[in-house]
């Protein structure tokens, strides 16, 4: 929707709605820049402080994505106080607290409605140098792209939803959702990489497509290499796929060259929508080195999933 209103113009905003990236951001009068964004949505686990938790390290992530330190947020609530109670509010907010505090971050206040149906999320602020914002229009032919968590949130959330995931998914999928993407955001700001973005609603193809219109650039993605969850081919099976996982596969039809070998469930994987998802990085082959040692460095797991060309403007193609 965002696309039929017109461009942000503004002397101090370096990055608004229409760049497609992770976060706004505002220059300040002492060369610094403002960084600021918000998300929000409905329960994807049942426990309350379990979605707290992956609500704000969620909301945090486009913080990170930009390489930029996090400085205060606010509480988004939305919540039906007289059916489900205070005390499950409380339990959520909990959440949201212990994972801000884990991200060094205090949330300074917010705002609440009265809503049938729940949604909780953060505004995040951060600050950072001019010269030292990682955006996602900075890929360059020959990169190489790393992603730092498994695909599959979405379809593991789906089954939790649908009382078909295993206690051991269940618990797997929070441990991936609730890590905060701080570690990896550290080291590609110390090692210096040319574009960034987190995988989260569009999938793996619809952010690095977005990436790659913003660059000017192509990508080859080999589809072997994207870490997953385990057991994603039978749960697509079951019938356990978020309607915005097939929406993202229609974008991505548009946009992806699908090598013949690659199957419909390797399709749906690859767009399914994530809930706080891994950091897409894109890495000039010179420090590529560099980058594995400084996220090893920091207990960060990361997968050489493809490498960019000099080809049509967001073109992807997928290879086994």
């Amino acid at each position: 929707m965002l696309e039929r209103l017109d461009p942000v113009v503004h002397e101090r905003v370096l990055i608004g709605y229409d760049k497609a990236d992770d976060a706004g951001v505002y220059l300040l009068d002492d060369g610094s820049c403002l960084v600021q964004t918000l998300d929000f949505f409905t329960p994807v686990v049942d426990d309350p402080e379990d979605y707290g938790r992956v609500a704000a390290a969620n909301a945090i992530s486009d913080i990170y994505a930009m390489g930029v330190r996090p400085l205060s947020a606010l509480s988004i609530v939305c919540f039906p106080v007289g059916k489900l109670g205070r005390e499950m509010l409380a339990a959520i907010l909990r959440g949201c607290q212990q994972k801000a505090a884990e991200a060094g971050i205090p949330i300074v206040g917010g705002h609440s409605v009265d809503d049938p149906e729940p949604k909780i999320g953060l505004v995040v602020t951060g600050l950072a140098d001019r010269d030292k914002l990682v955006r996602n229009d900075g890929a360059r032919p020959a990169d190489v792209l790393l992603l730092t968590k498994p695909l599959g949130s979405g379809i593991y959330t789906t089954a939790i939803k649908q009382g078909k995931a295993t206690p051991e998914q269940t618990r797997a999928v929070i441990e991936v959702m609730t890590a905060l993407n701080r570690a990896a955001s550290e080291a590609m700001v110390e090692v210096g990489v040319n574009a960034c973005t987190d995988v989260t609603g569009y999938g793996l193809i619809g952010h690095l497509g977005e990436m790659l219109d913003a660059s000017g650039a192509a990508a080859i993605v080999v589809a072997g290499e994207v870490p997953r969850l385990p057991g994603l081919r039978d749960l697509i099976m079951e019938g356990c796929v978020p309607g915005g996982s097939m929406t993202n596969l229609s974008y991505a039809d548009r946009r992806a060259d699908w090598h013949p070998r690659i199957d419909d469930l390797t399709k749906v994987i690859l767009c399914d929508a994530q809930t706080s998802g891994g950091l897409l990085i894109s890495c000039p082959p010179k420090k590529l080195g560099l980058l594995r040692k400084a996220l090893m460095e920091r207990g960060v797991g990361a997968s050489t999933i493809g490498i960019l060309f000099d080809g049509p403007e967001g073109a992807v193609g997928v290879v086994p």
